[in-house]
Order: structure tokens, then sequence, then C-alpha cells
């Protein structure tokens, strides 16, 4: 018996001015369905679900629900129609309980009855396999918990096709497994569902088809049990690209940075960082996980000088002197002037990296202008460097001479991560240097970290994508509220076993 169509687009065009983002885009999704979007960065995947959820008007182009062509204008259109997107960002109001949140905004004839409201959130947590406390407050939630409250909410409203912008971003191995468990469920029960990720290993284990989206075209629809992650990766990128991370043996490893007891409390009395001690040696990518929030941040910007510490020392072991420096509470000038050469990759690009104003060619010299002996500056080097970075790592954009805020934010990302690898530190800090990026430019950049390890440099790699930690890093150090709760060989660990770690909250001696 075939599955009836839920959703389908015909001929969907839209446009950003001299942008296109999606052109004549067609495919379908049936009830019963799990569909997975995929395409690299920028190929239009959210931009299509957003005028299918009400939040951009197509230009052209026919949105069928049920057979029958509507016209969705509004959320509340999208909503009428029995569609409801959770958005990767969640919208929930932190004062508020679960419950509070799922009926906010609802409009009710009969009257506001909160116990009835909770019975019926009951019976969908039951139905489909949820866990949620309604009467918990946003605030005391963890993110899987977050989402799950997001998810009622459109069921709750009656939605019977479901779209989740990359809805495993933020979760441990272990929340994932629910959450695929609980989707499941809803398709089982008819419901049409939409995922729009960049995770080929779940895309594979997770859906029924996959549509593919290349610069806002549509390729094509797979059966997902007929095809494969290279194949899927040619599709969406146009061309057949290697998926190996080639890790080489650590030659000669010795100390480079040895942190001790590091710890800071923030104004709210929260540590953020909790005793926290690690070692990262030369010719060695040394990976960082946890869940987001758990302290990654802060730990690489007081390695840094970005952040100041209450407690713990940061030593430096000088690879030309032999010396043996404290970076504590310097500043990053001074961390420069004691000759510690440090590369930081932060996760606010434009806040921290880059000045959005300026082109790509001075954010270059940004790493150089002290150095100058004259009033006037030397350009020539900074526009060779950009350049290369451009041709090397795919960067699209009109010319150098463009300014950083008009890319898009997988292409900042890669003029970033370029100008830190080309300044040849001795210890370069990487925090989620891949996010933004398209499959292709990603694995560039983890070949890139490889070649950095074998010439000596010093690694750290903060990610959030677990089976990348584990093919990249050496070893792979696990923070959980500010602790370290766990330091595993990337060799011969599992994505289980390191999310057990992210989850844990006790401190425990490690054997």
């Amino acid at each position: 018996m075939e599955q009836k169509v839920a959703l389908e687009l015909k001929n969907v065009t839209k446009t950003f001015g001299s942008v296109v983002a999606n052109r004549n885009v067609s495919l379908k999704v049936h009830k019963g369905e799990i569909l997975s979007i995929l395409g690299e960065n920028g190929s239009g995947k959210t931009t299509l679900m957003n005028m299918v959820s009400g939040i951009y008007f197509p230009d052209s182009g026919q949105i069928f629900a049920d057979g029958k062509e509507v016209v969705i204008a509004s959320p509340k259109d999208a909503f009428q129609y029995k569609i409801g997107m959770i958005h990767q960002h969640f919208k929930l109001v932190d004062v508020f309980s679960a419950a509070e949140n799922i009926v906010l905004g609802l409009k009710d004839e009969k009257g506001f009855n909160m116990p009835q409201y909770i019975e019926r959130i009951k019976e969908i947590t039951d139905q489909y396999g949820f866990e949620l406390d309604p009467y918990k407050k946003i605030y005391e939630m963890s993110v899987s918990e977050k989402q799950t409250v997001e998810i009622i909410k459109v069921l709750f409203r009656g939605a019977d096709i479901l779209i989740l912008d990359e809805p495993t971003a933020v979760l441990t191995p272990q929340e994932t497994v629910k959450l695929f468990a609980v989707l499941r469920n809803m398709r089982d029960s008819g419901k049409a569902i939409i995922i729009i990720t960049h995770k080929l290993h779940e895309v594979l284990s997770l859906s029924d088809n996959v549509a593919v989206l290349r610069k806002g075209e549509y390729i094509g629809t797979v059966k997902t049990a007929e095809t494969n992650e290279a194949e899927l990766t040619e599709m969406m990128v146009g061309k057949k690209i290697s998926l190996n991370i080639d890790r080489s043996e650590v030659q000669n490893p010795s100390d480079r940075i040895v942190a001790t007891g590091l710890t800071y409390e923030n104004r709210d009395g929260v540590k953020v960082l909790n005793d926290v001690s690690f070692t990262a040696r030369s010719g060695e990518i040394l990976g960082i996980a946890g869940i987001a929030g758990s302290g990654q941040k802060e730990l690489l910007e007081a390695i840094a000088g970005l952040q100041p510490l209450d407690k713990g020392s940061i030593i430096y072991h000088n690879p030309k002197t032999g010396s043996q420096e404290n970076l504590r509470d310097k500043t990053p000038l001074e961390i420069r002037q004691m000759g510690v050469r440090l590369a930081f990759v932060p996760e606010d690009r434009l806040g921290m990296g880059l000045v959005g104003n300026m082109d790509i060619v001075d954010n270059m010299m940004l790493r150089s202008y002290k150095k100058g002996h004259s009033m006037f500056l030397q350009r020539k080097a900074p526009q060779d460097l950009a350049d290369e970075i451009v041709e090397k790592l795919e960067v699209v954009t009109p010319s150098t001479a463009t300014p950083v805020r008009r890319l898009s934010g997988g292409n900042v990302q890669k003029v970033l991560v370029g100008r830190e690898i080309a300044s040849a530190p001795t210890v370069l800090m990487a925090a989620y240097p891949v996010r933004g990026l398209d499959i292709n430019s990603s694995y560039t950049i983890y070949n890139l970290l490889n070649e950095q390890k074998k010439k000596g440099v010093a690694v750290i790699f903060v990610g959030e994508d677990l089976d990348v930690l584990i093919e990249l890093c050496d070893r792979i150090m696990v923070i959980g509220s500010g602790r370290v709760t766990g330091v595993v060989d990337g060799r011969n660990t599992t994505k289980e076993e390191i999310g057990i770690l992210m989850t844990k909250t006790d401190l425990e001696e490690q054997a």
C-alpha cells in the first residue's frame, strides 16, 4: 500500500537580492516517513523549511499539504495546516514551567484549563515515549529537556508534519538515542518528519529517505537503505571526496602546556571551571568533549589570556629556550611578548576573531601589524596569505577586498581558521573550527590540523561531533559542569563511553 503524501513542494524559488537561496525545488514527504534533508553549508536547507513553516514566503512555486495547495504566510498559517518546526535555537521563557511554555499563546474559547492541558501533555509524552516533568522550570532543564518541550509544543497544537533543524547538534549520544526512539514512534503513528542535518551517520541510521540540495537546487531523493556516506557526499558536493581522517601516530611528544587546578567562578557564584588539570603535548591532538556550556570556552580563553582565573597555573614549556613560563593572568599581548605563540579560533568568529567591517587582507594583517617599523603598512605578505587561504579553503567571495561581514558564516570560518594556522603556532587551540562548514571544507580543516600535529604543534581541539573527535584526536578530555570527568584514548574509546563521562557530575579518580 502506497503511503499518502503529507507535504509536497513544486518548483519553489526564494531569492534574497541577487542571491538565489532556492531554485525550482520540488520534493515530497509522506505520512509515516522520516525524510532527511542534506546539503552543504549555504545549500538552502533551512531557507526551504522556513518557507514551509511560514517564516519566509516563496517568490514562486507551490506548496501542497495533504494533497491541497496551500498558502503559508506565517507560522500561524503553518499550524493551520498541521505543520510545526522545531528550530535549532529554542524559543522558550526560562522562568515558565514546561506546561506553561507549551500552552503559551494558545487561544481556547472554552476557557483556560491548566489541569486539563497538563493531562493532555502527559498523554502525548506517554504516547510517544517522551520523558518530561510538566511542572519543571525551563531554567532548571538540560538541553534535551528543552528540546522535548519544543517538540511537545507543536504536537500539542496538532502538528502532523514536524520539521527539526539540526536536532542532535547539542545532544549527548545517549540523548540522541532517546530522541531517535521518540521520532520513530511518531513516524509509526503516521506523522511525517523532516530532519535538517549534516551528520551522515545519523541520516543513515534514522531516516527512510534522503533529499539532497546543492547550491539551492534539488539534486534528488534516495532511499536510505540503498545508499552510503560516499554516495550522499558526492551528491551534496558534486564530486567524489575522501571521508577519511588521516590520523598519524604521535612522534616524540613533549609537554607544551601543563594546566593545574584551573578554577573560575562567575558573578552568579557558579564554578565555570572547577579544579581543571591537564597536559597538552607537542605532536598530539588533544580533544575536548562536553555538553555545550560545560566550561570549554572559558578554558581555552584562559590559556589564550582572555579569561582571568581565581586559582591554578598554566605552565608553558618553551621549545626554543627550554624555559617554563606561567601564562596565568597575563594579557594576550604579554603572552606573545614572552615568545609564546598561541593560535586561537574562538566560538564567536566576528565578535572575537575577526573585524567584520575590514576586508580579508586587513584581517590577515591583524596578526602582524605590530611588527612594522615604519608608518607605512606592508600589504604584500597579507595579500599573498589572503589569496592562498581563499584558494586552498575555497572561500566564496567576490574578492579579498570584500568586508568579512558580507561573507556567509561558513566562509567567515574558513578565513579565521586559515589565518590562525598560517601564523605557525607552537600551540593551536581550535573551538568548533568546522561549525557551519560543509562536509568537504570540514575534512580540509581536519587534515590541516593533522598537518600541524605532524609539525610538532600541540593542538587542542574542542568539537561537538563525537565521531570526529574519536577519529581525529589522540586523547580526549571530557568536561562536565566545569570539571574534568575523564581522559580517554581516542583510538580505543567509544561514543557511549564519552557520553557517560559528559553527563557525569561527580569528580572521580581515574584509573
